[in-house]
């Protein structure tokens, strides 16, 4: 880093196996928290801009209305805290930064719940997925273009720190994990399908070793406000991802 001296840092990296981070704290507040507080002070030092993604788990879920930036956090397990702890550790260096928090992200590639929901589609006649747990789910590929815009009017601006601060970017629009899923099974490539239904079941009825907020819907006010920047709603992004599959 210091040896290329870039001007512009993006950070994607993070430990986000939710569940796996309750037997590993350690593990996830290292990659979560320390270092990019790290980064954070790498990058003042070359007196840069850091971009860093967070996550809507600082939030305990007991909010009816959708989470705004200023509100308190209370992250439920180890996963939340750790991010929560490295965003502050970037907060507190003083360097310019975007802070984008991130709603159920997935996409066309990797490990997320998009394709977990396919490849049980393909396998099972019935799938049983939690209805009470609430959120927005953002397309990977959105997300980028969204960073993508948000920087150039950055580096428009001149001022690497003209923006700087803690954003929410997060499809419009909300659903469950059930609905998310009914609509993944009806939307996929019926060749290959074996699924016939998707059961609705509670929390109560799937326990994981992490607990989860129930509701995780975030106002993108801010982020449209400053950047001018709106993200479709999740079911349209949706349709465009499987499409293309």
């Amino acid at each position: 880093m210091r040896d290329t001296a870039p001007q512009i840092v993006i950070n994607a990296a993070a430990f986000t196996a939710v569940d796996k981070a309750e037997s590993a704290p350690d593990q996830a507040t290292l990659i979560n928290a320390v270092a990019p507080g790290v980064m954070a002070e790498e990058t003042k030092r070359l007196g840069g801009l850091l971009v860093h993604y967070s996550t809507d788990y600082v939030f305990d879920g007991t909010k009816a209305t959708p989470y705004e930036e200023q509100d308190a956090p209370n992250p439920l397990g180890v996963y939340g805290r750790s991010k929560l702890a490295g965003d502050q550790a970037i907060q507190a260096v003083g360097v310019s930064h975007l802070i984008f928090r991130l709603c159920w992200v997935y996409g066309a590639r990797g490990q997320n719940f998009l394709l977990t929901m396919m490849r049980l589609a393909r396998e099972r006649e019935r799938l049983r997925v939690v209805q009470d747990q609430f959120g927005a789910p953002t397309w990977s590929r959105s997300i980028a273009g969204a960073t993508a815009l948000a920087l150039q009017q950055t580096v428009l601006a001149r001022d690497l720190g003209a923006f700087s601060g803690l954003y929410h970017l997060a499809a419009s629009g909300q659903t469950s994990w059930h609905g998310f899923a009914q609509r993944i099974v009806e939307l996929m490539p019926a060749e290959g399908r074996r699924c016939l239904a998707v059961d609705a079941i509670t929390t109560a009825e799937y326990p994981t070793p992490a607990k989860r907020p129930a509701y995780s819907v975030m106002s993108c006010a801010k982020l449209e406000r400053v950047f001018g920047l709106r993200l479709p709603d999740w079911e349209a992004s949706l349709g465009q991802v499987l499409e293309r599959s």
